[in-house]
């Protein structure tokens, strides 16, 4: 796990490390993703340090649901008519790299057949 001074993610949101940024407000950040696995694929992030969903409570369903709000939205904006995947690793097992709440938006002509899981090695 990481920690807020360490996570690759908490300095991207603190403008630390730049990103190709699609959106941000007071809760989250998103960002183009910098290894694209479909024609749109960004990446939603809480700016506040949150290890991964797992972690999550009851208090973080505003955030959750705000996340989830923004990933539809989002995906309009870049062109995702026909619907687009989203995807959050969750843990080891689940394939989690990055130990920072993290959703993944992937949209266009069915990027996702033929891979395995967002983040492994296929």
């Amino acid at each position: 796990m990481s920690s807020a001074d360490n996570c690759v993610f908490c300095r991207i949101a603190a403008g630390q490390i730049p990103a190709q940024k699609l959106y941000e407000d007071d809760l989250v950040l998103a960002f183009h993703d910098i290894r694209p696995a479909a024609p749109v694929h960004f990446l939603l992030v809480p700016k506040r340090h949150v290890d991964s969903l797992a972690s999550c409570t009851a208090a973080d369903t505003p955030l959750l649901g705000h996340m989830l709000a923004l990933a539809a939205r989002l995906a309009a904006d870049q062109g995702c008519a026909n619907g687009f995947k989203t995807v959050i690793n969750t843990g080891a097992d689940g394939g989690q790299e990055v130990y920072h709440l993290h959703m993944h938006v992937l949209g266009g002509p069915r990027p996702w057949q033929g891979a395995i899981a967002i983040g492994a090695t296929v």
